[in-house]
């Protein structure tokens, strides 16, 4: 089986169904997802996501040399939402700099991408997902051949988020021929068919997306787009295991 879900409105229907035999890849291209990738490829040694900055606060307090990093309304979390401390990153990608990141442990927030994981929690397997992995994650599902297949849009605010759609639908497309032969759900042929009609300029076809615009939009972060549809660019299968951390998968 093949199935996409595009909202955040379905994360709570996900924590509810039986995922013990799906494997969930998770994408939030624009940009926690590909700041997760880019950190792990840079040598951070895992990343915790949180739903919540106070989960994130508490986790620093018992562990200081914990780095901090999120966002909220897109920028990075700072004292006056935390009640005490400045978060150490953002959730632009360019941040997660072998030399801020490599060697450290990360704990993150952000405003759909760490909820979209910890609602994947009861998976079998549960993946990040980016343009800059895809190869990875789809030479894994070639290795593997999961008989269920979940992917995830992570979404923005409680909406679909474009970016994702295309993400998700790339997945798709490199995987078809796996899978048409069985349970093809509609989703994901709807995600196939928007990517696939975007496919030829990602980068064109995303200023059409609401957080694409507000990031184009952003001197200091429009950046970050290019960044984010830079496709395989990183040879980085990340996993979130049972203990609910983020991992690079050796």
């Amino acid at each position: 089986m093949l199935e996409v879900t595009f909202t955040p409105a379905e994360f709570t229907a996900l924590r509810q169904r039986d995922l013990s035999a799906t494997v969930c890849v998770v994408f939030d291209v624009l940009r926690a997802t590909t700041s997760m990738v880019t950190a792990l490829a840079n040598g951070a040694n895992q990343i915790i996501p949180v739903c919540e900055i106070a989960e994130a606060v508490v986790l620093h307090q018992a562990r200081p040399d914990l780095l901090l990093a999120g966002e909220r309304e897109g920028v990075r979390i700072l004292r006056a939402q935390t009640g005490s401390v400045d978060f150490d990153l953002g959730n632009s990608p360019r941040e997660f700099t072998r030399a801020r990141i490599g060697g450290r442990s990360i704990a993150m927030t952000t405003t759909n991408g760490t909820r979209a994981l910890q609602a994947c929690r009861g998976a079998r397997r549960v993946l990040v997902g980016s343009f800059l992995n895809l190869g990875a994650v789809t030479d894994w599902l070639a290795r593997e051949r999961p008989d269920r297949l979940l992917v995830v849009c992570s979404g923005t605010q409680e909406e679909a988020a474009y970016e994702d759609v295309l993400g998700a639908g790339a997945l798709c497309d490199a995987v078809w021929d796996q899978y048409n032969g069985g349970h093809v759900a509609d989703s994901a042929q709807v995600a196939r068919a928007i990517f696939r009609q975007g496919r030829g300029d990602l980068l064109q076809a995303v200023q059409s997306a609401r957080n694409g615009r507000r990031l184009l939009a952003l001197p200091e972060l429009r950046e970050d787009v290019a960044v984010c549809f830079a496709r395989d660019s990183a040879n980085v299968l990340a996993e979130m295991t049972r203990d609910g951390v983020v991992r690079r998968v050796a």
